[in-house]
């Protein structure tokens, strides 16, 4: 987060659109002899002019090429600051490491990404750190399950893979009256669509891996911070623990921020259009995704998002292995974990990115399909799907 942002003309993005910051923010020709691409700063190590000089250190601590990306994306969420790590699940980690200790309480929703849970219920569980996990669309239940010790209240929004809301302006009031954090995965929101700081979120967590990288060549993370306060803590705690992001990772997620806007209009408007397709689709027996006005958070989603994301998930009519094979008959759709590509992807919850969560609160239906919407032509897809969900109704038949 140390680095090479002009004060000035940092804050002067604060005014613009987010189409303008996505291109701009954290880039500075002036400082790299008039190039327009931030330098890719492969250094483990820099000169100093002396011993304390304030300047570049060692990349652990800070990189050129992270601080700009850092600064931008701090600049895309209306941060204090950012600092970018290794993956998604090192963001979370981080945020966890730097807001909890020892027997610290932590609320978790029930509709989980497969690696939070993972984290939450197998690793963390083994340094004391409890974990009380409801569903957070339930405000009530939200209210009861945070404790006079709870550290950390942590949200997905929309949730991995049912697409639930949660409601981030109510939920940041009942953790501050706890004197809890307030922490959301906004990563199938990406800034564009969402802003849980200005809602009252304290972090907001991304996989960049996903829609800021986009384009299934890079694995990354960051963690927002709403208050210079969180950001130091943060930025000190990601420095120590050492998971940051490499400088060339950091530069394709930097490439990938200035093409975000366009390619989250593009994927809001075709995943409504398939949503409503598998909606009317005889062998689909629901649909989850939060642009439909049958979605029961569809009102609050309208609300707190400018627009519904590129991911929808919908369960088919039959079995465990009815679903699996959907998934292995598409042409265009890739069967692969991930999501938030130029490419659509599809895969199988239960089988794939939930496999460890059967049997606990976080499991999810055995007939889940989940998508991620990409950049091809929306009739290709449509048909590619009613095709995929045809045969397999035509040899149920």
């Amino acid at each position: 987060m140390t680095g090479y942002a002009d004060p000035h003309r940092r804050a002067s993005y604060d005014e613009l659109s987010p189409e303008t910051r996505a291109v701009h923010a954290g880039q500075y020709p002036e400082e790299h002899a008039g190039a327009l691409s931030v330098p890719v700063h492969m250094s483990s190590t820099f000169e100093r002019a002396v011993v304390l000089d304030g300047g570049w250190d060692y990349s652990r601590i800070a990189n050129p090429t992270r601080a700009a990306l850092e600064h931008c994306l701090a600049a895309l969420e209306g941060g204090s600051g950012a600092t970018a790590t290794a993956s998604g699940m090192a963001a979370i980690t981080t945020t966890v490491l730097a807001t909890c200790h020892a027997g610290s309480h932590v609320v978790v929703p029930d509709s989980i990404y497969g690696g939070t849970w993972d984290l939450f219920s197998s690793v963390l569980s083994r340094w004391g750190v409890r974990t009380a996990v409801v569903d957070m669309s339930d405000l009530g239940a939200v209210a009861a399950a945070i404790m006079p010790d709870t550290s950390l209240v942590w949200v997905e929004t929309p949730s991995n893979p049912r697409l639930r809301i949660t409601d981030v302006a109510a939920v940041a009031d009942l953790a501050h009256e706890a004197g809890a954090v307030l922490a959301v995965d906004s990563t199938f929101a990406s800034p564009y669509l969402q802003q849980p700081l200005a809602l009252g979120a304290d972090l907001v967590i991304h996989s960049t891996t996903k829609y800021l990288g986009g384009h299934s060549d890079v694995t990354g993370g960051v963690i927002v911070s709403g208050s210079e306060a969180m950001a130091e803590l943060i930025d000190r705690t990601s420095g120590v623990i050492g998971g940051v992001a490499g400088p060339m990772d950091a530069w394709l997620v930097l490439r990938g921020t200035k093409s975000l806007p366009v390619r989250m209009r593009h994927v809001s408007a075709a995943a409504m259009r398939i949503a409503e397709m598998l909606t009317a689709h005889p062998a689909v027996a629901r649909v989850h995704y939060p642009g439909l006005h049958s979605h029961p958070q569809h009102d609050l989603a309208k609300r707190q998002m400018t627009d519904f994301g590129g991911v929808v998930s919908f369960e088919v009519r039959g079995s465990r292995e009815d679903a699996a094979a959907v998934c292995a008959r598409t042409r265009l759709f890739t069967l692969a974990v991930s999501l938030g590509s130029v490419e659509s992807l599809i895969q199988h919850p239960a089988n794939m990115t939930h496999c460890t969560t059967g049997g606990t609160q976080a499991a999810v239906p055995e007939t889940l399909v989940r998508l991620s919407i990409g950049l091809e032509d929306v009739d290709d897809l449509v048909a590619d799907l009613d095709a995929a969900l045809d045969q397999g109704a035509t040899l149920a038949g």
